[in-house]
């Protein structure tokens, strides 16, 4: 009995020394203010690590389980991660390394490979503490630099120090500038043990537990960092037209009319439109001269559905010709910042008109903090919205039914306009007779015809349903006919997004959809892998891929049905920032519109929808100078809305090409 007990402690002393050798760290994630969810890393004195990571957002969110092995310098030789993506599909990426022979496999990805000298994989799933990795055998690489498998090059460099306060104790975090991996360098926080700390955002923030008193802490530092750096970009970026400007040899394109006239010279001055006149107009003195060089000339144009980010969104709005947004869900105080630099100048970024979102509470709960569970509270947040300089209201999925016409009557009552997802347990048409002045989202027209199959739309049922379904919905039926009559008769705008759809029905692992063709290679090649990957699709069962392409093909068709029955459209992207707008235009050409018509909805007709069509939209004296010129003619060929070369922004001029290079893009050609 004694010799039991003696080797149970012995055993049980060994246990708890290995407990004691584990290291594990606990991070939270918050999005738009709530917890929601985690990573909790476990690291192992025998090299071993085991990462957990989950969130929700509206009942999407990853669930993910890695595990690593790794070598002295922290590098992993052998890792596999298991569980779901964002849109819930199954997953599972394995990687390894034995001396200069690397593997991994994914579900678009089965390679093999031979790499001398250190070097990093980039998995196409990851956990956040992958970046953690990263980090530390960056810190070690020689000059920060080091090797990424499949491709590219990461670096990284110290920014700032702060000293932060959680729950128990005190310490001093480092804010650190990750590049090769984005667009713009990624910033991550590490404790003085080069531990991960936070990575914040004014939409999302993971950081470890007990210290989320000191988020606010840490984005002021960090947005006082990415200030700077945008004021740099703007600087060097940004041509202040301080004289009037002439431009000669355009071919300038009017919305209105439609036509397109050759041989003109555009005169603007502090920032609207002097005259239109022959290309050879004399020279004037004091004028500025600009070459056109025969380009085509037309308004800037409208993205009608953004969530606006401050950093790579600005300069690619405009590097794509984008000069006005509309902003349909943010943060207030950090949209209201990222306007207030625009316009200073000391950032980049087209105009932005702002759509202030409410939501109910519950598991399903949009990212934002304005959710309302009341009359009371529905009405504080129109005031509030209205207050702080928001022109609409976009009601989310959770709004209680009853809620929905309370909303759009005060806010009709102040002014502003009312859209949005049609809320769960309500059909498109009640949301329309209710008070809403627009739709958001081509998908909630098909469940309006599907309530019988779903009533709760704030999970990913609201695209899954549409993707089982939506193939078999008769568009020349008499019930859709009689709802889009009724579109019409209300005046009611729809904002399809049709092209955040494409990727989402057509692509699965080792196929991307089409979305991004025109575009994939013009990326780093870290997005470029992302891209090619096919990830963010819907998960198909076996025999679904052709019924989920009918599905989305008819999501298209529903676009021209609706511009052939006189509902008006505005064109919003909902995705990357400026450059899956062409997309979208195309889109709508395919779907039957005319690109002269599409270039008008992009234009002038947005700017009726918003009540500035008497300053923008058009080419004309007396107008707002927003003007783009393009190689090629869009009118003909809507492929050429991409080969902008100059972006004129009021006051501003800006060389399109040099925009893209500054966010690691190449320009296009």
């Amino acid at each position: 009995m004694k010799t039991a007990i003696s080797l149970l402690a012995a055993l049980l002393a060994a246990v708890g020394s290995v407990q004691a050798a584990e290291h594990v760290e606990k991070s939270v994630m918050i999005l738009a203010g709530a917890n929601a969810g985690y990573q909790e890393a476990r690291y192992g004195d025998d090299g071993k690590l085991a990462v957990h990571f989950e969130f929700n957002d509206r009942g999407r969110g990853p669930k993910l389980d890695a595990t690593y092995t790794l070598d002295a310098n922290g590098l992993p030789t052998a890792t596999e991660l298991k569980g779901v993506d964002y849109l819930k599909a199954p997953i599972t990426e394995t990687y390894s390394r034995n001396g200069d022979a690397v593997a991994w496999k994914n579900g678009a990805e089965d390679e093999k490979r031979t790499v001398a000298g250190p070097a990093f994989f980039l998995g196409l799933n990851q956990v956040p503490e992958d970046a953690m990795l990263l980090v530390r055998a960056l810190l070690k690489a020689p000059h920060n630099k080091l090797e990424l498998i499949p491709s590219g090059e990461a670096s990284i460099r110290k920014l700032a120090s702060v000293e932060v306060k959680g729950k128990d104790s005190a310490q001093t975090v480092d804010l650190y500038a990750l590049g090769g991996l984005g667009l713009l360098p990624d910033f991550i926080w590490l404790d003085q043990n080069q531990r991960f700390f936070a990575s914040y955002s004014s939409w999302s923030t993971m950081i470890r537990a007990g210290y989320e008193e000191a988020i606010t802490t840490i984005g002021d530092r960090q947005e006082q960092e990415e200030k700077r750096l945008a004021e740099t970009r703007a600087n060097e970026l940004t041509r202040k037209l301080s004289a009037p400007l002439l431009i000669r040899n355009v071919r300038v394109f009017d919305p209105p009319s439609g036509e397109v006239v050759d041989a003109r010279s555009v005169l603007i001055d502090a920032g609207k439109i002097v005259s239109i006149g022959d290309a050879d107009v004399a020279s004037l003195a004091g004028v500025e001269e600009f070459d056109g060089a025969g380009r085509f000339m037309m308004p800037g144009l409208w993205d009608m559905h953004v969530h606006f980010t401050a950093g790579a969104d600005g300069l690619l709005e405009l590097a794509s010709g984008v000069t006005t947004v509309r902003d349909m869900a943010n943060q207030v105080d950090s949209l209201k910042a990222s306007i207030e630099s625009i316009e200073a100048g000391r950032d980049i970024g087209p105009r932005i008109i702002r759509a202030g979102i409410i939501d109910g509470k519950g598991p399903f709960a949009g990212p934002t903090k304005v959710l309302v569970e009341n009359e009371q509270e529905a009405l504080a947040a129109v005031k509030m919205y209205k207050d702080t300089g928001h022109e609409q209201i976009k009601i989310y999925s959770s709004v209680k039914p009853e809620l929905m016409p309370i909303i759009a009557k005060a806010a009709h009552e102040q002014g502003m306009r009312v859209s949005g997802h049609v809320p769960a347990y309500m059909t498109a048409r009640q949301f329309v007779e209710n008070g809403a002045d627009e739709i958001q989202h081509v998908n909630m027209l098909f469940l309006n015809f599907m309530f019988d199959k779903v009533q709760d739309t704030r999970t990913p049922a609201r695209f899954t349903t549409v993707a089982e379904y939506g193939a078999g919905l008769d568009l020349s039926s008499p019930p859709v006919r009689e709802f889009i009559q009724l579109l019409k008769d209300r005046n009611i705008v729809i904002d399809p997004t049709v092209g955040t759809f494409e990727d989402m029905f057509l692509s699965r692992p080792g196929v991307p959809g089409p979305g991004f063709a025109a575009i994939t290679d013009r990326f780093p090649t870290t997005w470029q892998r992302q891209i090619k990957s096919g990830s963010g699709g819907l998960e198909m069962k076996a025999g679904q891929q052709s019924l989920f392409r009918d599905s989305y093909q008819n999501m298209v068709n529903m676009v021209g049905v609706l511009f052939r029955s006189g509902v008006r459209i505005v064109p919003g992207t909902d995705n990357l920032a400026g450059m899956t707008l062409p997309r979208e235009f195309e889109l709508y050409v395919e779907a039957g519109i005319p690109p002269v018509d599409v270039l008008r909805i992009a234009t002038i007709g947005s700017a009726e929808v918003m009540k500035r069509d008497n300053d923008y939209g058009r080419i004309a004296p007396g107008y707002v100078s927003d003007l783009i010129l393009i190689d090629g003619d869009p009118t003909i060929n809507m492929a050429d809305i991409r080969k902008v070369r100059t972006t004129i922004r009021g006051d501003r001029l800006y060389d399109a090409d040099a925009l893209f290079k500054a966010v690691s893009v190449k320009p296009a050609r």
